[in-house]
């Protein structure tokens, strides 16, 4: 092993010099066109229209029930949101408050000491079962719970015995 180490290993063949390593990469993407781009199949999740942002933006709308989350751990407020969803969606709330505090903020420290279900609920409500029962969430209107909480709008109940 010693002997394979103090050998002197040289190549047998030269590097070609880089110039001409360029002028092939570039030659090999000119020939190659690129992927065609095709719209993603995914439908946006967000389907409110301009008139529901406005009436939500003025604070016009009244929310059919809401959840405070205030004072939950995290285990707890969670199994209370989809508690909450899922009542909703079965009696047909079409607006969710969901109060949960003001976002998340650091301390002097660096650290997150507040905000954390505000933090966590957009994935909550992401990966929820019932996300695709959502329309949009919103932030909330000043007068109800302002940064401290947000709307959810839920899709409306198809009638399955309408053609």
């Amino acid at each position: 092993m010693a002997d394979l180490l103090n050998k002197n290993i040289t190549p047998t063949a030269k590097a070609p010099p880089l110039s001409k390593l360029r002028k092939e990469i570039e030659n090999r993407h000119r020939k190659i066109p690129p992927a065609p781009i095709s719209p993603s199949p995914k439908k946006s999740s967000d389907t409110l229209d301009g008139s529901w942002d406005r009436k939500l933006s003025k604070g016009s709308v009244e929310p059919e029930r809401s959840i405070d989350l205030h004072g939950y751990t995290m285990t707890s407020a969670y199994r209370v949101l989809e508690s909450a969803l899922s009542q909703a969606i079965r009696q047909g709330i079409r607006v969710l408050l969901i109060i949960t505090g003001r976002p998340p903020r650091r301390n002097e420290h660096g650290i997150i000491t507040r905000g954390l279900i505000r933090g966590a609920i957009g994935d909550w409500l992401n990966f929820s079962p019932y996300s695709s029962h959502i329309a949009a969430v919103r932030n909330a209107h000043p007068r109800h719970g302002g940064a401290g909480a947000l709307y959810v709008i839920l899709r409306r109940r198809r009638d399955e015995t309408k053609y």
